[in-house]
Formats: C-alpha cells, sequence, structure tokens
C-alpha cells in the first residue's frame, strides 16, 4: 500500500450525521460500481486512493508543504493536497533543500501505514472581540472562542478503500470536517462525507469556495495524478449548504441550496497550470433541483442559470520560476454571472494575484497577495437570500465577512506573509492582513439614489504572530491576533498550542542543519526583465443602450513591464508580466497571465498573450484582454526593442454612483485598444 490518508476526529452531533448518511445513502450506485471495478481491476491498477492534508489546521506544517510544492516545479491550483501528490513530488524538492524536505518526509510517514492518527491539536485562548467577529479562513471559528480543537485519523484496508474520521471544534460548534470514506483509483477518486474543497492557487483567500464557513457534506469525484499529455486534473463535487429564504416565480419557501462545482485545469508543461471553476447554487425551497436542469443548464451560464440559480466562475494560473532563488506568480480572475459579448467574458468581476517565494536569504520565505472584487459578490440577492453563504459565512474570500452581512460594496483584501526558521530553531510566522470596503453602497442590490448612503465602514487589519517547534513527541507554540474590524473596535486573541507530533521514528528533528540550503540551479533560459516605454491608447465607450456609442482620440502615455519567462523547449519560452499604462488619464492594470514566445533566432521572437485587466475609473473596470507582439532581441547585450498590440474587450463597469444612467442596462463598456513601444532590460 503506497499511500495513506489524513483529517481530523469524531466529535459527530446527530444533524451532522443524518447529513452524511443521507448521501451515503443517495451515493450506494456509485459506491457500488467503484468497489465492483476495484476488485476486477486490483491487480492490474497500481494507483490506488490516497489521503488528503488538512488545511489551515496546522499552518506551520502546511506552509513547509506549499514550499516544497514550488522548489519541485509542482503549479497547483486546488487544496487539499493528496498525500501521494506531495510524496511524489519529495525527490525533487530534496535536491535543492534538503532540511525542508526531511521535515516533510518525517511528517508524511504518519501517513504511510495501514491506520493512523495524522493530526491532532487543542489551543486555549484569551479573547477579546465586541462585535463577534470571525478569525479569517479558520471554518467560522468566533475570535471569542476560548479554544478550538481539531482531529484526524484513519484506517485503509487496502489500497483501493479508505475511511477517515476527523472534526473541527470551537466555541458553539463542532463539524465532522474530514470524516468520509474513499475509493477508487490514482485517476479517479470518489470521496463521500465532510470533504474540504478550494478551487484556487491563492494561499491566503478563494474567491469562490474555501474554509471560511463550516465545512458541507459533498460527494466528490476527482484524480490526483495527472492524465495524458497535457496533465489534465479534474473535480466534481455536490454538496448543499444551510437553509435560506428561496424566492422563486413570485413564490417563498425555505430550503437547503445545492451547490455542484467543477474544476477542470491542465499542465501542457512543467511548472505552469491553468483551470476553469464553476460553481452553480440551484435548488431548495420551489426551485427545480432535479438533475436534468443541473445537466441542462451548468453550462449555460446566460440562461435559467441566472433566472433559477446563483452561479459563480474563474480562470486560475500559477506559474513557476525556477532559479537560485524561485517563485511562483499565480492568478484568480472569477465573476458571477457572464456579461456582454459571450459566456466566456465574466460579469461583477473579481481579480486576485500573488507572488510567493520559498526561499529568501536562506531562513525567510515571503507571500503576497491582492484581491479585489465589484459590489454583488456575496450579497443578497432575489432567489437565495443570502447568496453563496452556509451559516451565515460566505463559501469564498474571508474579506467579504468583514461588511454587514449582505452589503453589495466592492472591495479589496490584501495579506503578506513573512516567515522565518531563526537559528534557535523553530518557525516563526508572521501575516498581515487588510479589507478596505468601497465607498459606494448597494444595499445587497443596485440603488441609486440622488443621495449615495454608504456605510461608515473602517479598513480591517489584523496580525498573526505565531511560533511552534517540536518538543519531544508534540509540536508546541503559541499565536497572538490583534486588529481592528470594520467598525474601528479592536479585537484581540492570544492563544497556545499543542500538536501530535508523531511518533519518535516519524517527527520534525529540529537539529537539521539549515545551512545545508544550496539554492535551485540556475536554470537555462530563465529571464527576468522590466520593461520600460510608451503607448497609444484608444477607448470606445457604452455609457448606455440608450446613449450614442463614443470613441475617445488617439493618446499617448507611459507604459511600465515587470515579467518573468522561462524555456518549455528549445525554440518557446512562457512567461507571465504586470503591465501599468495611463489610457486616456486613468490607470490601466495588466496582468498577462499567458505570456508565449517562439524565438525565430537569437535577434527575433514574435508571441501572443492572455490576461486580464482593470481599469480605474470611478468605480473599477475589469474585462479580459488578449494581444500579439514582436520583440527584436539582443540590440544591445541582454537589451531588447519590442512591439506590443493589445485589445480589452468589454471592460466592465457597475452602476453604482448617483451621476450612472438610472435606466436601461446597469453597466458601463469599454473597449480599449492600446500599441506598445518598449525597451526592455533582463536579467
Amino acid at each position: 500500500m503506497s499511500y495513506r490518508v489524513l483529517p481530523r476526529s469524531y466529535n459527530r452531533r446527530r444533524g451532522q450525521l443524518n447529513i452524511l448518511l443521507s448521501w451515503i445513502k443517495a451515493s450506494r450506485p456509485a459506491i457500488a460500481f467503484t468497489c465492483v471495478l476495484a476488485s476486477s481491476t486490483q491487480a492490474a491498477l497500481a494507483g490506488g486512493v490516497s489521503g488528503y492534508l488538512p488545511i489551515n489546521l496546522e499552518p506551520e506544517m502546511e506552509r513547509q508543504i506549499e514550499r516544497v510544492l514550488i522548489l519541485a516545479d509542482e503549479p497547483i491550483l486546488k487544496r487539499p493536497f493528496a498525500v501521494a501528490l506531495v510524496e511524489d513530488a519529495l525527490p525533487q524538492a530534496c535536491m535543492v533543500d534538503k532540511p525542508l524536505c526531511t521535515k516533510v518526509k518525517h511528517y508524511l510517514q504518519r501517513y504511510s501505514r495501514d491506520y493512523a492518527v495524522t493530526h491532532a491539536s487543542a489551543a486555549g485562548a484569551i479573547t477579546r472581540d465586541t462585535d463577534r467577529g470571525v478569525v479569517p479562513n479558520s471554518y467560522g471559528m468566533p475570535v471569542r472562542s476560548d479554544r478550538e480543537l481539531s482531529l484526524a485519523a484513519f484506517v485503509q484496508p487496502n489500497d483501493y478503500f479508505l475511511a477517515s474520521a476527523g472534526a473541527v471544534s470551537y466555541a458553539g460548534r463542532t463539524v465532522p470536517t474530514g470524516t468520509m470514506l474513499s475509493a477508487g483509483f490514482n485517476w479517479a477518486q470518489l470521496d463521500i462525507g465532510y470533504r474540504d474543497h478550494w478551487f484556487s492557487p491563492m494561499t491566503g483567500s478563494d474567491m469562490l469556495i474555501s474554509t471560511e464557513a463550516p465545512t458541507t457534506p459533498s460527494v466528490t469525484l476527482s484524480n490526483y495524478e495527472p492524465l495524458t499529455r497535457l496533465g489534465l486534473q479534474y473535480e466534481f463535487f455536490l454538496t448543499r449548504v444551510s437553509r435560506t429564504k428561496i424566492h422563486y416565480n413570485g413564490q417563498e419557501g425555505v430550503g437547503n441550496p445545492r451547490l455542484f462545482g467543477v474544476q477542470i485545469s491542465i499542465e501542457p508543461f512543467p511548472g505552469w497550470s491553468l483551470g476553469v471553476n464553476r460553481l452553480l447554487q440551484y435548488g431548495g425551497g420551489p426551485l427545480p433541483g432535479s438533475a436534468r436542469f443541473l445537466l441542462r443548464d451548468f453550462f449555460k451560464p446566460s440562461g435559467l442559470s441566472q433566472t433559477q440559480g446563483n452561479q459563480e466562475a474563474s480562470y486560475v494560473s500559477r506559474f513557476l520560476i525556477p532559479g537560485k532563488t524561485p517563485f511562483a506568480v499565480y492568478f484568480q480572475y472569477g465573476g458571477q454571472d457572464n456579461s456582454n459579448g459571450g459566456s466566456y467574458l465574466l460579469g461583477n468581476v473579481a481579480l486576485s494575484g500573488g507572488i510567493d517565494f520559498p526561499r529568501l536569504w536562506h531562513h525567510f520565505d515571503l507571500t503576497y497577495e491582492v484581491s479585489e472584487w465589484q459590489n454583488l459578490w456575496y450579497a443578497k440577492q432575489y432567489i437565495f437570500s443570502q447568496g453563496m453563504t452556509n451559516d451565515g459565512l460566505v463559501l469564498g474570500n474571508w474579506g467579504a465577512d468583514q461588511r454587514n452581512f449582505g452589503d453589495g460594496v466592492g472591495a479589496r483584501s490584501q495579506m503578506l506573509r513573512i516567515g522565518w526558521e531563526p537559528p534557535f530553531g523553530g518557525y516563526l510566522e508572521e501575516r498581515l492582513r487588510t479589507v478596505a470596503n468601497q465607498t459606494y453602497y448597494g444595499g445587497g442590490q443596485r440603488v441609486y439614489t440622488a443621495t449615495p448612503l454608504p456605510f461608515p465602514y473602517h479598513h480591517y487589519y489584523d496580525l498573526t504572530v505565531r511560533y511552534s517547534r517540536p518538543w519531544k513527541d508534540l509540536t508546541v507554540g503559541g499565536e497572538v491576533l490583534g486588529g481592528r474590524d470594520i467598525y474601528g473596535k479592536s479585537f484581540s486573541r492570544l492563544s497556545a498550542f499543542v500538536r501530535y507530533g508523531g511518533d519518535e521514528h516519524t517527527r520534525d528533528d529540529d537539529s537539521l542543519d539549515e545551512e545545508s540550503y544550496s539554492g535551485g540551479a540556475e536554470e537555462h533560459g530563465t529571464e527576468l526583465f522590466v520593461d520600460a516605454g510608451m503607448n497609444v491608447n484608444r477607448v470606445r465607450t457604452d455609457l448606455n443602450k440608450e446613449i450614442p456609442i463614443t470613441t475617445s482620440k488617439w493618446a499617448f502615455a507611459p507604459h511600465l513591464g515587470l515579467g518573468a519567462r522561462r524555456a518549455v523547449s528549445e525554440k518557446n519560452d512562457l512567461g507571465v508580466r504586470l503591465e501599468l499604462d495611463q489610457v486616456q488619464g486613468r490607470s490601466l492594470l495588466g496582468m498577462r497571465a499567458v505570456d508565449y514566445r517562439y524565438r525565430f533566432s537569437d535577434s527575433f521572437a514574435a508571441g501572443v498573450f492572455l490576461g486580464a485587466a482593470r481599469y480605474g475609473q470611478a468605480t473599477p473596470a475589469y474585462s479580459l484582454y488578449f494581444g500579439a507582439g514582436a520583440l527584436w532581441r539582443n540590440v544591445l547585450p541582454k537589451w531588447d526593442v519590442g512591439i506590443d498590440f493589445r485589445h480589452a474587450q468589454n471592460v466592465a463597469r457597475d452602476h453604482m454612483l448617483a451621476s450612472d444612467p438610472h435606466s436601461g442596462r446597469a453597466e458601463t463598456f469599454y473597449k480599449i485598444d492600446t500599441g506598445l513601444l518598449y525597451v526592455s532590460r533582463r536579467f
């Protein structure tokens, strides 16, 4: 048996057990089919099921695993991580950072048995919070909770079946997170139970689904080993969320909406992955909830999915840059419903980006992430009164819980995390988070008044400092969380924790020689570069159906770009780029998630690119953009000259201000054409 599982304890409440049993009963045909198939092909198939590593329950260890995956050139787009995936990544990571690799190897040994306790943690806290906030990404745990308990164990009778037991408990709630049955193979694993889902390369937030709310019972089918030459991975899940008021066709009822989710991704080249996510909330109360509705409308975002459901989707990308100081760059471009011009143009957009350095200056690591979303994300809506939530908490980005429930305001969240492995041992992590709600107010819907009435939100911020280290067969440590909420009130949480650290043969050895870190090799074809030049731009503005479309004159403005690329074959390069421009007096931020280049010779290259754009209007406007360009290389040593053409299609801004049109369509659309001429310096 190659792979063993994870999750947390067994503290089941009666209602939760009934929900889980109902899901198991509904999935008996799928389980029976998987059992028969496994029995008949066990001798022929080598890869069985894999356990999963917990999310946001043992952050000091999870951070080490994230670092291993970057060093191993594994561009991951979803969580939880399969144990088998991390095991496969270790050999390559060990060539770069042996001390880190040894720690993770020790940790994973607890999954190599037929049964084991894989995680146990207990924390006690002294707290202060007058506004009853929740700790971000902590399964709904209130800041005021004086305890936090979690447990995970498994038993695996053979390679193709696995039973996990788990729980997360804090003041006021216990959820059997991690309790599930798993069966199947490396190319198709069926999980039934309280399995987490996280559809994003972001580590501190996910716009679609995360661990902000309590885990829901689900049926999931996925693979952990990529398929075909393209590195295809998939995940399908069906779950249901807490009861809510539902309005449909003049009727009002109460029910548990269902939530169906999909992620499809590819990894056509080492170090680069690209995926698409889709969530559809449907059914419950008076709404149709049949399998026929799901199959008919899931892939029709402009159809009944809008009038009989609630939907979200996103494009995700992760790109790894190898070298002496390797790092990851990743993006998520999401939306609710679709926009004018096609289903692929998402409406009510959210744009996220991040950069992650697994090693800086030998003992440090650093991550920075930012997300910004328009007003209708997680807001109240006509059909589902609580939107995409569970137990009153958003399913996605934690920052959206930092507002009056259901308010239709956009916001921006940021996260900076710095880790340090001090000479005296252990791991110290500092994390700063902020949320800034926008000043316009929609009350959960598009509202137009002569005098806007924004709620006087304060900027939210919190600072977390956590230290942990092995001690005998345990891991011990403490955490300080403090900050200010959106109402201007301060809060704090001081906690101490003790975790299961593995037995004598598997626990982390804190005496490892950290100086044996050698860094990655300087890989041929890896480049960092800076672009500087000018742009010529024109904007076509479609303000409203009742107002004629206008086109601006061509204008000139400065251009700046920062990027990285790596060779993926003898003539082909892939990269990412951040672009900053002025367009008609407004800022235009471009994130090239796919930047492809073909080298015809040492002196000439051409390519195409695709990304997401943010146009800084009175309220932010977003869309996808694409283009093509040419590069005259080595005009001077390490200096290139480039020319690009970009087109941003239907950059959309919601009408939320008193000065916006009050009738007709509720968005303004911009078509932005830009030509670039720049010099590029390679490093």
